[in-house]
């Protein structure tokens, strides 16, 4: 079988023009063939390339579904390496050229915390303040109720307002301690990183 085939490939590359290329595949039959073109049916087909004097000059493997999201997957990965690499390199520059000292992150730092603690501060005045009234109005509520008295429609219109205006502000509070926190990390981060780089 290997002689026949061997014998037919000669025949095919020497009754192929000198200057053209030649495919060679197997079809779902195992029978092996050679063209100068690939028929569509076959281009999900493994296959070589022969140049004119029946020489395998490259090979060409077609691969399945799971080996072509492998390797995607790999590429993906591969590009994802690089620009996390070039990132952090983009990053420590940034780092380098933007203090001259540890000492100077700690300054940034503290400047940072207290501009952040003054808009706490603020914050909690306020919600203290809407505590206060949002109180006022339901004890008034309260002792109309008992006297069995009207409560007026704007006494409920300002504890709604009130209560929303409570919500918002506890919101308000949450996210600007979550921010804090984050600031006070990435401070942390920079000069631990800045001591990696500078030896200072």
């Amino acid at each position: 079988m290997r002689k026949r085939e061997l014998f037919s490939c000669m025949i095919a590359a020497l009754s192929m023009p000198a200057f053209a290329d030649t495919y060679k595949w197997v079809d779902n039959q195992g029978v092996t063939h050679y063209s100068e073109t690939l028929p569509p049916e076959y281009a999900n087909k493994n296959r070589q390339i022969l140049n004119k004097s029946g020489v395998v000059i490259r090979t060409q493997d077609v691969l399945t579904p799971e080996e072509r999201r492998a390797k995607e997957e790999e590429s993906a990965k591969v590009r994802a390496e690089a620009a996390a690499t070039r990132d952090q390199r983009r990053y420590d520059k940034s780092l380098v050229d933007s203090y001259s000292s540890v000492d100077e992150i700690e300054l940034a730092k503290s400047r940072s915390m207290q501009q952040l603690d003054a808009g706490i501060s603020s914050i909690n005045s306020q919600i203290a303040m809407v505590k206060n009234h949002l109180s006022d109005v339901q004890k008034e509520v309260a002792d109309r109720h008992k006297a069995n008295k009207k409560v007026p429609q704007f006494m409920l219109n300002e504890i709604r307002e009130s209560q929303d205006r409570l919500n918002s502000l506890q919101l308000d509070l949450a996210n600007s301690k979550a921010k804090r926190a984050a600031a006070q990390a990435r401070f942390d981060s920079e000069k631990a990183r800045y001591k990696e780089l500078t030896g200072k």
